[in-house]
């Protein structure tokens, strides 16, 4: 739900979803705060709770690792740090995402950003 106004309204999001789509859809005051917690330079809101740390710790490092996915023709399976930290180092490689988000969303969720790379590349190669 984080992202679902992201492709049609890029330039409002999230505050799109959050004004237009899902007010009155029975979400709760967390889960619309995660949502705000995702994107802090857009909404104000930046990550407190554990779920808008979580959130914010996983978004943008799960776009890059899907960019260095598509690279591999083994996609996510044996996805190493060592490969994605190295993408991480070529700014023009997925240059829109943000590496200061990406290690302030491991030092949020207070893990070593290393560690925080494989354990999403042991999910993401469990599901793809």
């Amino acid at each position: 739900l984080h992202d679902l106004d992201w492709e049609k309204y890029p330039d409002e999001h999230p505050n799109y979803a959050l004004e237009h789509v899902l007010p009155g859809k029975g979400l709760s005051d967390g889960a619309l705060d995660a949502i705000r917690a995702h994107a802090p330079e857009r909404t104000g809101k930046h990550p407190e709770s554990e779920i808008e740390r979580y959130l914010f710790a996983c978004d943008e490092l799960s776009g890059f690792m899907h960019a260095v996915s598509l690279m591999r023709p083994e996609g996510f399976i044996g996805m190493s740090a060592k490969s994605v930290t190295k993408k991480l180092k070529d700014s023009r490689f997925a240059a829109n995402v943000s590496r200061d988000d990406i290690r302030h969303g491991a030092e949020l969720i207070d893990t070593e950003l290393n560690e925080h790379i494989l354990f999403l590349a042991q999910i993401f190669a469990k599901t793809h």
